[in-house]
């Protein structure tokens, strides 16, 4: 069975660590590039984190920088969640893997023009980079087989009440990605929060006696102190949740639901409006992910984790 070519756009972030080791390890996905947006962090801490990640395990594969803002308005990061380094917790070396000299939207258009067969694209992040390269190369959409992203809510925002962060930072952005007309499925927080690991998951993780493991759950260490605060049980692993649905499409149960990207609102910009009720009259557009198998996502990660040393 040939493999799934995928690109992800992320923004790491401890989840977004995480989620690029689950891409590397899958024998179902051949992951293309990496392209690199600010969000939990700014660029430039971004990038380095995730170059430090794929360095960390030997990774080989075009990590390109991107966009150091959201379209039109200012960043907003999150220091609150992922420290002052985005990616604090365990010491990594510094990465011997060297960015692109070519931006993460060039990457996005090269390799989705020149693949014979259909990328899927796997945004972690805000939506910056993927909607600039939709504006500057409108004729990828065509070859790009499904976008999968980490972001959204169809209930209740973690941001504000109405929105989640990654939708928020870039809302232009990801009004354009979400009328685009590429299939989408939308894992937001309404599967993310029900995909906790939890401390007996870390401890199990430490356990496995080996380099990646330890230092994925010196992440979740870090990481679940700020959910704790909120009183989580555990940790959402909201984008290596978005992972797995492209590894698993069935891991997650969707829905086909119109949604549309809220961007003027006084108390409610950033909201991914979901339509349960066909009273706009809008055609669905989005599979909006509404439940998962957490059991089932925890063997995926224990699974990826037996893949490196």
């Amino acid at each position: 069975m040939s493999r799934i070519p995928v690109i992800i756009d992320c923004d790491p972030g401890h989840d977004d660590a995480i989620a690029l080791l689950m891409a590397l390890a899958s024998p179902k996905l051949d992951l293309r590039a990496v392209t690199v947006v600010a969000g939990n962090q700014t660029l430039e801490k971004t990038l380095d984190n995730a170059l430090k990640v794929l360095s960390f395990v030997g990774a080989q594969v075009e990590v390109a920088a991107g966009a150091a803002a959201p379209l039109t308005r200012p960043l907003i990061i999150a220091p609150e969640v992922h420290g002052d380094s985005g990616l604090d917790g365990p010491v990594l070396p510094p990465p011997t893997l060297q960015p692109s000299r070519r931006s993460a939207v060039e990457v996005i258009i090269d390799v989705t023009r020149s693949s014979e067969e259909k990328i899927t694209l796997i945004p972690t992040g805000p939506l910056t980079n993927v909607a600039s390269a939709f504006l500057l190369a409108p004729d990828i959409k065509d070859k790009i087989e499904r976008i999968t992203l980490m972001g959204g809510a169809a209930y209740t925002g973690n941001w504000t009440p109405s929105a989640e962060f990654n939708i928020l930072v870039d809302p232009e952005a990801a009004h354009i990605v979400f009328s685009s007309g590429v299939p989408i499925t939308m894992v937001g927080l309404d599967v993310t929060h029900k995909a906790q690991v939890y401390r007996r998951d870390v401890e199990a993780l430490k356990a496995m006696g080996r380099r990646v493991a330890r230092m994925v759950a010196e992440l979740l260490d870090f990481f679940g102190q700020f959910h704790h605060r909120f009183g989580f049980e555990g940790s959402p692993l909201h984008d290596p949740l978005a992972v797995a649905a492209v590894i698993e499409p069935d891991i997650v149960t969707t829905r086909r639901l119109p949604v549309v990207i809220e961007t003027k609102g006084e108390y409610t910009t950033g909201r991914t409006v979901v339509d349960f009720y066909g009273v706009t009259g809008m055609e669905p557009n989005v599979d909006v992910a509404l439940e998962v198998d957490r059991d089932r996502f925890m063997a995926m990660l224990f699974e990826a984790m037996e893949h490196f040393d």
